[in-house]
């Protein structure tokens, strides 16, 4: 009897005994991103009314107060200066002393050709290199393929992609060059690949686009056009914007690479379309920059230049940015197609301009390179005039820094505000890539086969 009713006495007491309270925990949303980023905290297990100090590393980003549960949701931006790598975000109970932390992961993308959607080619987020240390720059890694390497890479997630006349594309690790996956077409990839959603599309001269999975290289789909795809695709909002040496420019769903329309010039399509505002500009070799509707393909304008068009545009603030095979940079009205101004360079103008801070950076083929004001195209820095061959390439800006490669062999820096030139260095044999520029890691790739990656 005794022990039976220890036994439910015990039991009682074990039902009456307090909960022990939940540990205090954070999440983060999102749990990666560049420096600027709005992450959100939610944080639970906390003192009640207590204030939480939330600290990015040992900055102070938010100090909310929990409510009745303990519970606090907040939110901060990760701070300019945040490095590329893990940082950590703390949350600190300033009463009960309870704390919590979450890894974030600064990282910034260099998703297409030209950076981003309106083919800027300007990183605003990199804080890393600078004009003080760009001449450190070194080999960090090369990366070798089957043949010439002439496509800008991508750079998603920690991966490099892209593509060799070899008939592959590549994805290697950003950070040491170690081979990950290769997707074999049939001929030359000589596109520069984008990346979104989880997915790298490019074109190959076999005259398909092609869609693969980004982490494995797992086919997708193909779109077949009638004509070899030499250009970089540009993805917005589910649709992949291209062009064909058949004369087309064409939107095909990204999903399922169903076709949705396609816009004919009078000839090849070889300049990376910018999208900006439901709108979709792009050069064609038949001496004409052209704006359509992104949503039907209507035509909107286009503009005659005095030769072909192989220069991706970029639109930055209602104007059109472009370079013709006539030796003229031009300034378009976005909305009419209406020049605002154009400067001749003397030599033809293959390369994409990248537009930063009111100046637009382009070199031409014979070699001088220029910084060009956006308001009246007039010379923001004096011409440099290079002895390594001609501007063939795009340029790219980043945190105060002009990069450009020449198709002499030279990978040249500028100061972005003085045309200073802060670095001159040989990279392979004949850099024939434009250079992307991102957490603090300069990429280019050469005739000599391969792809190199250049770091402090």
């Amino acid at each position: 009897m005794l022990p039976a009713l220890l036994a439910v006495m015990l039991t009682g007491l074990a039902l009456a005994a307090p909960a022990q309270a939940a540990a205090p925990k954070i999440t983060l949303k999102p749990t990666s991103g560049p420096p600027t980023a709005k992450v959100k905290v939610t944080g639970s297990g906390f003192g009640t009314a207590e204030t939480v100090l939330v600290d990015f590393d040992a900055t102070l980003v938010s100090s909310p107060t929990t409510d009745a549960g303990g519970a606090f949701a907040t939110s901060f931006n990760v701070p300019a200066s945040a490095s590329s790598g893990t940082h950590t975000v703390m949350a600190t109970g300033q009463m009960s002393g309870l704390s919590s932390s979450r890894g974030f992961d600064v990282s910034v993308d260099w998703a297409g050709f030209r950076f981003d959607a309106a083919n800027t080619g300007f990183n605003p987020y990199e804080n890393t290199l600078n004009t003080g240390n760009v001449s450190g720059l070194g080999q960090a890694w090369s990366y070798a393929t089957g043949d010439q390497v002439t496509t800008a890479p991508a750079v998603v997630n920690g991966i490099a992609y892209f593509g060799s006349l070899d008939h592959n594309l590549y994805a290697v690790d950003a950070s040491t060059g170690t081979f990950l996956w290769k997707y074999t077409t049939g001929d030359y990839v000589d596109t520069p690949p984008a990346v979104a959603n989880g997915v790298v599309y490019f074109g190959s001269l076999d005259d398909k686009v092609y869609a693969v999975n980004a982490t494995t290289g797992a086919f997708k789909w193909s779109y077949t056009t009638g004509g070899f795809v030499i250009p970089g695709p540009q993805v917005v909002k589910g649709v992949v914007y291209i062009g064909s040496s058949d004369g087309n420019l064409y939107a095909l769903n990204a999903s399922t690479g169903g076709y949705l329309w396609s816009f004919h010039t009078g000839s090849r399509v070889e300049s990376t379309p910018a999208v900006v505002k439901g709108v979709v500009y792009f050069g064609s070799s038949d001496d004409d920059v052209y704006a359509v509707n992104a949503s039907t393909g209507a035509e909107m304008w286009h503009f005659a230049t005095g030769n072909q068009v192989e220069s991706s545009p970029a639109v930055v603030k209602g104007v059109v940015y472009v370079g013709s095979v006539d030796g003229s940079v031009y300034a378009l009205n976005a909305t009419t197609g209406t020049k605002i101004w154009s400067t001749a360079t003397g030599f033809l103008v293959v390369g994409s301009p990248a537009v930063a801070n009111k100046v637009v950076f382009v070199g031409n083929a014979g070699g001088e390179f220029y910084a060009l004001k956006t308001s009246n195209g007039k010379k923001a820095w004096p011409i440099f005039d290079s002895l390594d061959g001609g501007f063939r390439t795009s340029a790219v800006v980043a945190n105060g820094v002009v990069y450009a490669a020449t198709d002499g062999g030279a990978l040249y820096a500028f100061d972005a505000s003085s045309g200073h030139q802060v670095l001159s260095t040989t990279v392979g044999f004949t850099p024939l890539t434009s250079p992307a520029v991102v957490n603090g890691t300069v990429y280019v790739g050469s005739s000599d086969h391969s792809m190199y990656a250049l770091g402090l």
